[in-house]
């Protein structure tokens, strides 16, 4: 049961033009994010940036980092990796890990977290991560995806909504969380590479549809999907070129 950390990047991006190869201290962004995995995990684990351009595939292996030039018109980040478990020819045993190519501060004993969690619980397809909800704003805010597990730590739903809903929540209590804690999604996944294959052809659930959350079509389908509740907040990632600027001022920072 190998492990292979996967690096989706996309030279196309609305926010942010060219991002995986925005300029971190003289390396790109995406070169970072691939490093600082592989110089934090096992030296047996495999580290592969899986990209649509020539340019990211240059720019990856100036700085010796493995890249793999997958179809440009792939729908989803999980379509890219499905194409990169193929070339790689990984087994449908092995464990995969998705991360995202901008996040260069991620913490990588959560990288290592979630590639444990399939390791751990042999019937979950995938993994993923939560922490607990600080803010009670975001508790409200549907750009924050929740997720609601059961006792042996499998995802039972993820949505936009505020869950589980807060029945008895007091009048005056605008700003508040419920005790204990709901937990906010953190967007890492782990699968086993047979099922990451399996999944773009799988339909589409009517859910995912409409809360344009795709990881619930694993659980439409029946799959079991494993959570690690992290007690720490991850770093911030890169969308716009604001973060952009404060992720190099905390990385001149040191």
């Amino acid at each position: 049961m190998a492990t292979t950390v996967l690096i989706p990047a996309r030279l196309a991006s609305s926010r942010l033009p060219e991002k995986p190869l925005a300029d971190l201290g003289g390396v790109p962004m995406v070169v970072r994010v691939a490093q600082r995995v592989a110089h934090a995990l096992p030296t047996n684990t495999q580290v592969v940036v899986a990209c649509d351009s020539p340019r990211i595939v240059d720019a990856c292996e100036a700085f010796g980092v493995q890249a793999l030039l997958t179809r440009i018109d792939h729908a989803s980040g999980s379509d890219r990796l499905a194409e990169a478990c193929q070339l790689l020819g990984l087994a449908d045993e092995d464990i995969v890990v998705n991360v995202q190519g901008d996040e260069p501060l991620i913490d990588t004993d959560l990288v290592a977290a979630v590639a444990n969690l399939l390791k751990q619980h042999p019937q979950a397809s995938m993994g993923t991560a939560a922490h607990a909800l600080q803010d009670g704003a975001d508790f409200y805010d549907p750009n924050v995806v929740k997720v609601v597990c059961d006792a042996a730590g499998m995802a039972m739903y993820f949505s936009r909504a505020p869950i589980a809903w807060w029945r008895d929540r007091p009048a005056d209590a605008a700003h508040t969380l419920p005790h204990p804690a709901p937990l906010r999604h953190i967007g890492i996944y782990s699968y086993r590479a047979g099922f990451l294959r399996s999944f773009p052809t799988l339909a589409q659930a009517p859910m995912e549809i409409s809360e344009a959350l795709e990881q619930l079509r694993a659980l439409w389908h029946g799959h079991k999907i494993a959570v690690y509740v992290s007690a720490s907040v991850p770093g911030p990632g890169v969308d716009t070129p604001q973060d952009l600027e404060r992720v190099r001022r905390l990385l001149a920072q040191g």
